[in-house]
């Protein structure tokens, strides 16, 4: 009791500075509450704010609270205090997920199977579609406040005067801070907008990072004055490549990877399988074949600095979901605020040429240096005038223990890290679970635990039914009923049911495996199990159909 006194009057100082609100009364008088008053006031009178925070290409062992030596501070106090999910599911790429954990569908059923290129089909439009209702337009109608400061990436990249019925703030957010397009320099981004429209930061000390944290503090403080809930989705680009960031920021990395990619990757594993992470009978997978051993390695200085800005990347991205979560503490939010945290595909391989064609990349700096675009060992990256990604060595070390990366849907793909805190029903933090969720299942655990019916239309449009379920059971301790995901793409396709999994890559054939046993995918059992093939490659062709789902042609 001692603790909610110093509570009750740590808030009744930080209010005597502007006259108090009703709901400001009420936070005061419930910060006193014992704890199991607080979970009865979650399940009966106010819902909770949402908060959804969602990193870029981060792989499923960075962040240390799932084997990573990165220090994670803050997303590592999420989980002491909240639950692991520890085989939670992506789609395999930025664009298809983020439409998913938005819609609570599939991303080719809105349009979304690819990315923002128009491949003038129905489940490949780049855009995400009308007949869908996102979550900011479903909790909006139903009295939330709704906010969003990041990455979108559910529409074409156009112009300032191009068609913007898809941005966030036509579909359903009424605050909007960030960029229209998918990835670009952290010091200078393109398609910034506020609102719908595109602004100019001046700053010399803009960093992408901070200025998301900082927009998201904001608008937690003034949505924290109404009395109505909010919905808060924070996007992150980090740490999607470019590699960027403050010289201060990479120091703090250095000499960590002095050992080399096979030697992290050795200790991570050996990490998450002390932690729980991994179960026992998982077996490493093999380095990939296209990375040679560390010690044989001739530009061995540059590969390390590529990983040590890449880690502060992920430090910096740290940092400032502690500025969020110390907002919401600020202004008494906390308590009944259930956040969650993940990653929208694992992480990329992608290796930056100096040709590399993409949207976004500068030119210039903005005091006028030429950028040195391509991952050349004669161009350290970190800085403003360099744009290079760290490559699949790194990104192998990423996945740990997995196989495969970003865009394809072996586990390094498509697994995520998602940690769930809600304080006001947890009563014990610091759980894991190996119950099987997909970014699909965060629309309907949110629409339960904000007590909303799912529509069966939206604004005269008749909407598909959810795909996901509800997390909810889970985060109270209960067993969620089984369930069949599906995914596909770029011809990559695999479906989970149960303790099988069956995957395949663009042109190959079906591959099996027991992900009780071998979640790693390490001893294909195709050969062994074909009934178990034939049935589920049926069911994937059968929802292939159902969900605008084509053969991958390229």
């Amino acid at each position: 009791m001692l603790t909610r006194n110093r509570q009750l009057k740590d808030l009744l100082f930080r209010h005597a500075v502007r006259p108090l609100s009703a709901f400001a009364v009420l936070q005061v008088l419930f910060a006193a509450m014992p704890q199991s008053a607080w979970a009865q006031l979650a399940e009966r009178d106010r819902p909770p704010n949402i908060l959804l925070l969602v990193a870029d290409d981060l792989g499923y062992s960075d962040v240390s609270c799932f084997g990573g030596e990165i220090s994670t501070p803050h997303i590592d106090g999420l989980a002491k205090e909240g639950l692991r999910f520890t085989q939670f599911y992506n789609c395999g790429q930025d664009s298809p997920s983020r439409a998913s954990l938005l819609t609570g569908l599939y991303p080719h059923q809105v349009g979304m199977g690819h990315s923002t290129t128009d491949y003038r089909q129905p489940g490949y439009r780049g855009n995400l579609s009308r007949e869908c209702a996102t979550l900011a337009e479903l909790l909006g109608q139903n009295g939330y406040q709704t906010l969003m400061v990041g990455k979108w990436h559910l529409t074409p990249h156009v112009g300032p005067e191009g068609p913007k019925h898809t941005w966030p703030v036509n579909r359903g957010f009424e605050r909007f801070y960030g960029t229209i397009h998918g990835a670009g320099s952290y010091f200078s981004p393109i398609t910034l907008c506020r609102g719908s429209q595109f602004v100019d930061e001046q700053d010399p000390d803009f960093y992408y990072t901070e200025r998301i944290a900082q927009h998201a503090g904001a608008f937690i403080e003034q949505a924290s004055r109404s009395n109505k809930p909010f919905f808060l989705y924070v996007a992150f680009t980090a740490p999607h490549f470019p590699l960027h960031a403050p010289e201060g920021a990479i120091d703090r990395q250095r000499a960590k990877y002095a050992m080399g990619w096979d030697q992290v990757r050795k200790t991570r594993f050996q990490r998450m399988r002390a932690m729980g992470v991994l179960k026992p009978q998982w077996k490493p997978t093999p380095i990939d074949e296209r990375v040679g051993a560390w010690e044989l390695n001739q530009l061995r200085a540059w590969q390390q600095r590529r990983m040590e800005v890449y880690a502060a990347q992920v430090d910096l991205m740290d940092q400032a979901v502690g500025r969020v979560l110390e907002s919401l503490r600020q202004m008494g939010a906390e308590q009944n605020t259930l956040v969650m945290f993940l990653s929208d595909n694992g992480a990329s391989a992608e290796e930056i040429m100096p040709n590399w064609r993409g949207v976004g990349i500068p030119k210039e700096t903005r005091a006028g240096r030429a950028v040195q675009l391509g991952n050349h060992p004669d161009f350290l990256p970190g800085a403003e005038d360099t744009y290079q990604s760290y490559g699949i060595a790194w990104a192998n070390v990423s996945n740990t223990p997995f196989r495969r990366y970003k865009g394809d849907v072996h586990e390094g793909g498509i697994s995520t890290p998602l940690i769930v805190r809600w304080p006001a029903v947890f009563r014990q933090g610091g759980r894991m679970t190996d119950q099987v969720g997909h970014v699909i299942d965060l629309v309907p655990t949110c629409l339960e635990v904000a007590r909303i019916r799912y529509p069966s239309s939206y604004q005269g449009r008749n909407l598909l039914p959810l795909e996901g379920r509800s997390l909810a059971p889970s985060l109270r301790g209960a067993t969620l009923a089984g369930t069949k995901l599906f995914w596909e793409h770029a011809g990559n396709r695999a479906v989970r049911d149960g303790k099988w999994k069956l995957v395949a890559q663009h042109r190959g054939a079906w591959e099996l495996y027991d992900m009780e046993a071998d979640r790693t995918e390490t001893t294909d059992l195709a050969k062994q199990f074909p009934i178990v093939v034939q049935n589920m490659s049926e069911s994937y062709a059968a929802w292939a159909k159902r969900c605008n789902v084509l053969p991958w042609r390229e």
